[in-house]
């Protein structure tokens, strides 16, 4: 659905496990990940990548970096019963050339598809860029799918994410996958340059998939603060005085996803959404697959 610019994809998106986890304790990880995505109706499965990006932000950061296995080999050596696509992220800047070139090689188009990230801040040091790294996809791996992240939040600030949008379709990315969104009007905002930019140019437009993230305290919402995600303040502060923040995130999360979709039906936008948790805390982890299972439902008609 992805690579044919169809609406309705839905993903649920996951870290794999720490480095420091016992293997023990990943094949139990995995065997509960297993189950959970087998009681959603899921298009595909992202597993990200995780870098400290401490020049993100000069704020302390409010849930310590824990460095993760590699998604692609957590996905091969624990994921095997997993039959639909997965998208692995790749934050290219932490691997030197010869790495991406040996997975490059080794990626099956048919069971994976990739996100390149860049670097967080335009200081932070590099092994590979991501224009170097989108060319070495399309000399070793041209038939992996290639997908690309959009940030409403960068569009409200600079008003030019359309364009960035664009430059990468044009280098071979089919499809995009936003930062978490609170935001709903700066996320319509940039839907709406980049459809109609696409239209002046004659070219087809990409889905966007769009996430979405439960917030259930405090933590969690300077997290995703941190992480650069706008919160309008009438949100943050609801879920900062509410009784139960992780309720209210649940319906604004839904309110959020029948609003875009309705946008991109009137648009005629290709659209889908994708559900993450950016806590390891229990109770948010299983509202999420709740909020994907209602999603689906409505994804689903």
């Amino acid at each position: 659905m992805l690579t044919e610019a169809q609406s309705g994809v839905l993903l649920f998106g996951i870290t794999p496990p720490r480095q420091s986890s016992t293997p023990a304790r990943i094949k139990e990880i995995a065997a509960v990940t297993l189950e959970r995505l087998s009681a959603l109706d899921l298009d595909g499965l992202i597993l990200y990548d995780i870098v400290d990006e401490a020049e993100r932000n000069a704020s302390e950061r409010p849930f310590p970096y824990l460095p993760t296995l590699d998604p692609a080999s957590f996905h091969a050596e624990h994921l095997g019963e997993w039959d639909r696509p997965t998208i692995i992220y790749r934050c290219v800047g932490k691997y030197d050339e010869d790495e991406l070139r040996t997975w490059l090689h080794g990626a099956d188009p048919g069971r994976v598809l990739s996100v390149f990230v860049g670097a967080s801040a335009g200081d932070q040091p590099v092994r590979t860029n991501l224009r170097r790294a989108q060319d070495l996809r399309a000399e070793i791996r041209p038939e992996l799918q290639l997908g690309a992240v959009v940030i409403s939040e960068r569009h409200a600030r600079s008003g030019d994410e359309h364009r960035r949008m664009l430059a990468k379709q044009e280098r071979g990315c089919s499809f995009f996958i936003s930062q978490v969104i609170y935001d709903v009007g700066e996320t319509k905002n940039l839907i709406s340059d980049y459809f109609y930019a696409c239209q002046d140019l004659g070219i087809q437009p990409r889905p966007v998939i769009f996430t979405l993230s439960l917030c259930g305290s405090e933590k969690t919402l300077e997290f995703l603060q941190w992480l650069g995600v706008d919160v309008p303040r009438w949100m943050a502060n609801t879920l900062r005085h509410c009784a139960d923040p992780l309720a209210e995130s649940y319906r604004e999360c839904l309110a959020i996803a029948r609003d875009l979709q309705a946008f991109c039906l009137r648009l005629g936008m290709p659209y889908g959404f994708h559900v993450e948790s950016v806590s390891i805390r229990k109770t948010e982890i299983e509202g999420a697959t709740r909020l994907a299972a209602e999603i689906g439902a409505l994804l689903r008609g």
